[in-house]
């Protein structure tokens, strides 16, 4: 088939949206009477086959390989992390946003939930992480995708594509395009060194490939060794914003004369390493808590290596059958560091016979095992993923059928210790050690130790590694997801138009979706006094669908795009019918307008339904008017109903002058009974006496907050909106080549309904005491780029907006109550610059084998993020603790 190619407004390929190179070179104009041959493809957005230089009506961006190499990206959190148009994606494996998913990394559009970005392979779904964020939701897990060298392009549709892709499109697609037809071998050795600690990253890449008369074959191999960042190697935080009222030294309850307030340990506190918090001496007793700084144990980077492998072939069954075939793998191991131990959330109780006791009367101990002086213990988690797909693609007289099979799985593994409660209580009564047996032995004699809680530990009665041993042991989650995908559609040519030829595609899919999560037995009987435990989880979801799209060259000027997608959960979930309606008009030759409105169903997944777990959090306390480090208790709701939303989109493209490109597009998602996790510190606001729900120790209407009980829940409404600006031009001059580029995303509404919190305008804010995320008004990139000969360099600049912090009031103090008048804290804006030198060695040399070096660095002035005062001190969600980062690069293409 023969196209007459033409320069087309940017629309798909103006790219990058913030990283050099930006693809602003289209194709040339060619004269009318010459035809020139276009092959076509499927682009990302529809399931018809275009031309190279099709003009989408949906907001399309395209990040190619040259622009992946030009930020220095060694990972795909690396690319998305610098994208305006994801925000609140989880990248950073802090246990305060990601308490089990370290080494893992998500993409999150509009801020709409990582899991609401749909994410594929080659146009193919990829299975979800097997272990949940905090918030309770599975996600694609772009760390265990493929090589990063085998990535050729990056192709976002920014609108929402439900109607086209299915429920979890609901924010938009993001679709990783591998390499085809290459013929050759390539090998990259990348070095990263961090400005603090001992932060560094090698990874080592293997790309190879060969071309045949009926074949061809294309294998990569990756790895990844990065080495962790410690809070006490760069504490952004004070020590107050990661300390925690349960400390050893403790603090006790029951004290004749005391009441309900809690007395520090009489024998140390302070000259342990404790912190007293705002103590009143009594009769010679302090009178509050030894707080515990946890925080210099843990990690903003974890110990992680990481190998990924894939594979793909395709054969020429004949001239019109294509038979393809992928298999990728990933294996990943993080360990992020923690605490020695977890507070102890039961309230165990020191009896009076205690031989260090030295209050003479039976408390209750506020505290941990083992604090000060302790070494920490790390979390790990072990990630295996595999996937397979298969295609098979036939050619029509007048268009092409497709059938594919995919079947991908995650194993995913989370380890982490805690102390056991009934050991920990009968090892305070004097009955501790694996040797003791409480039913006939003695307290304190033999085989029977006691376990000394006092500050006495540290010094007259230490406590012996038998005895701490009896009441540790690790919590075990083994998870594991699947999923299998049969699709089947075709597309033809069916009849003429002014503008062309019309095309058709319609098809079905059925996909399966397993989840199984099994708990240690311990954690099956509730055993741990901190992460508690869980029941175990077993369940599958069948998805049956239907799609048809329909692709109507109206005039030479306008295409219009329907898409009709019906999608049948079964049971309680039930089925959804989205429609997507979308336009493009060149109203000239440098100027064109597209639009597109479309609705989408996200059912609640097997996890929000059936599903349970225990996450640890910040929180602001009420009663106590301070920060508590507690758990959150998330139980499975089966009554919850799909959420609804309708998305619409509204932009131009603009070329005034030659190499000049304007891209303007005004978005709006409009979400109704959005499936959320209810916000810990929304309920502990909305009632901080609600002795169901918010567990206290001691009184249980006044003592310090220790667990928030919540559930997931269908919230009232979530709509955002706001202006995406992508421009770029290119500047030919005798010293080189200068393309300047800028790429901003300005959030007009963010406004949300939440159970508990009720009507928040969270544009602008952190979000900390909703179910929002944070949401700064305004992200922009600016970059410049030269090239000239054998060599090219680029610079960019990259800004977040000040945004409000919702837990804290403008004077410093805990926002528990309102900030009134003077407002919330401000989170300062954040200034970044990066940059990068190439040479083409093998240019310079003349050699037939190619040598690229690139040196570059990010965050070249090792700016500080914007300090938080919460745990961490900074927003994980938003900023990039490592500051400064200098890279090196070899490439060698044989």
């Amino acid at each position: 088939m023969k196209f007459t190619a033409k320069k087309t407004a940017i629309a798909a390929f103006v790219t990058s949206q913030l990283f050099a190179y930006p693809s602003i070179a289209l194709a040339q104009e060619e004269p009318e009477d010459k035809a020139k041959e276009v092959e076509l493809i499927l682009v990302t957005g529809s399931f018809i086959r275009r031309s190279e230089n099709f003009e989408s009506p949906s907001p399309m961006s395209v990040v190619d390989s040259i622009s992946i190499d030009s930020i220095g990206a060694k990972n795909i959190a690396d690319i998305t992390q610098t994208l305006t148009i994801n925000s609140g994606a989880e990248n950073n494996p802090d246990a305060f946003t990601q308490n089990a998913t370290a080494g893992t990394s998500n993409i999150n559009l509009r801020g709409l939930g990582v899991a609401s970005t749909l994410v594929l392979l080659n146009n193919r779904r990829q299975v979800v992480n097997a272990q949940q964020t905090n918030e309770g939701l599975n996600f694609v897990d772009t760390s265990s995708l493929v090589p990063m060298i085998a990535i050729d392009r990056m192709e976002i549709i920014k609108d929402g594509a439900s109607a086209l892709y299915g429920s979890d499109a609901v924010a938009g697609v993001v679709n990783f395009i591998t390499k085809r037809d290459y013929d050759g071998a390539m090998v990259t050795l990348d070095y990263q060194d961090g400005a603090h600690g001992n932060n560094k990253e090698y990874v080592m890449q293997g790309l190879w490939g060969a071309v045949g008369e009926k074949s061809s074959v294309i294998a990569a191999i990756s790895y990844t060794n990065r080495s962790p960042l410690f809070l006490k190697d760069r504490r952004l935080s004070r020590p107050q914003d990661d300390s925690s009222n349960l400390g050893n030294p403790g603090s006790y309850f029951g004290v004749p004369g005391f009441g309900a307030n809690p007395v520090v340990d009489p024998t140390g506190c302070e000259e342990f390493g404790g912190i007293l918090n705002s103590p009143v001496n009594i009769g010679g007793f302090d009178v509050g808590t030894c707080q515990f700084d946890f925080g210099p144990g843990y990690s903003y980077v974890p110990d992680e290596t990481r190998v990924n492998a894939y594979i793909k072939g395709t054969y020429d069954l004949s001239d019109s059958l294509v038979w393809t075939a992928e298999v990728s793998m990933a294996r990943n191991r993080a360990e992020r560091g923690g605490a020695p131990s977890f507070p102890n959330l039961r309230g165990p109780i020191v009896l009076d016979s205690h031989p260090n006791n030295p209050f003479g009367t039976t408390v209750q101990f506020l505290g941990r095992a083992e604090g000060n002086g302790f070494e920490p213990d790390p979390a790990n988690t072990e990630s295996d993923t595999f996937r397979l797909s298969t295609v098979l693609q036939g050619e029509l007289e007048n268009g092409f059928w497709e059938v594919s099979y995919t079947n991908a799985t995650n194993d995913f593994l989370f380890r982490v210790e805690d102390v056991l409660n009934t050991e920990f209580n009968l090892a305070l009564a004097g009955f501790g050690g694996a040797d003791c047996n409480p039913l006939s032995g003695t307290a304190g004699q033999g085989s029977c130790e006691y376990f000394n809680p006092f500050a006495t530990s540290y010094t007259t009665a230490p406590n012996s590694q038998y005895v701490i041993d009896s009441f540790s042991a690790d919590q075990v989650i083994d998870s594991k997801s699947n999923l299998q995908v049969l699709e089947a559609f075709a597309s033809l040519d069916v009849f003429d138009m002014n503008g062309g030829t019309a095309g058709v595609a319609f098809g079905l899919q059925y996909r399966e979706e397993e989840l199984r999560q099994d708990y240690d037995k311990l954690s099956n009987e509730d055993s741990f006094s901190f992460v508690i435990g869980n029941p175990d989880l077993k369940d599958s979801a069948d998805v049956w669908a239907a799609f048809a799209e329909l692709a109507l060259p109206v005039t030479d000027d306008l295409d219009v795009q329907v898409a009709l997608r019906y999608e049948s959960y079964g049971g309680f979930v039930g089925d959804t019918l989205d429609p997507k309606l979308a336009f493009n008009y060149r109203a000239s030759e440098d100027f064109s307008l597209r639009a597109s409105i479309s609705t989408s169903f996200r059912a609640p997944t097997i996890f929000v339904q059936k599903g349970g777990a225990t996450s640890l959090q910040q929180l602001a306390d009420p009663v106590v008017s301070g920060n508590a480090f507690a758990a959150v208790r998330t139980a499975g709701n089966e009554n919850l109903t799909p959420e609804e939303s309708t998305a619409y989109n509204i932009g131009f493209s603009f070329e005034p002058v030659d190499d000049l490109s304007i891209e303007v597009d005004y978005w709006n998602f409009e979400f109704e009974d959005l499936i959320i996790q209810e916000s810990a510190q929304a309920i502990l606001n909305a009632n901080p006496t609600d002795t169901t729900r918010i567990i206290r120790a001691g009184d249980p209407l006044t003592g310090n907050v220790i667990q928030v009980n919540n559930s997931f829940v269908n919230a009232s409404s979530l709509t955002t909106s706001g202006l995406d600006i992508v421009t770029g031009y290119k500047i030919e001059t005798d010293s080189g080549v200068f393309s300047p580029t800028l790429q901003m995303t300005y959030v007009l509404d963010y406004e949300l309904d939440d159970p508990q919190a009720g009507i928040i305008d969270g544009a602008g804010k952190r979000n900390f005491g909703n179910i929002g995320v944070s949401s700064p008004e305004l992200r922009a990139n600016f970059g410049l780029n030269w090239k000239m000969e054998a060599y090219s360099a680029n610079i960019f600049v990259r800004y977040v907006s000040a945004y409000d912090d919702d837990q804290n009031c403008s004077d410093g103090v805990i926002n528990t109550a309102g900030c009134g008048t003077i407002g919330f804290k401000e989170i300062d804006s954040h200034v970044t610059f990066d940059a990068q030198f190439n040479i083409d060695v093998g240019a310079l040399i003349q050699s037939e084998t190619s040598y690229s070096l690139t040196i570059g660095g990010i965050n070249l002035t090792d700016e500080n993020p914007p300090q938080l005062f919460t745990n961490s001190g900074f927003d994980s969600k938003v900023h990039d603790p490592r500051g400064r980062q200098i890279y090196a690069r070899l490439s060698i293409e044989f």
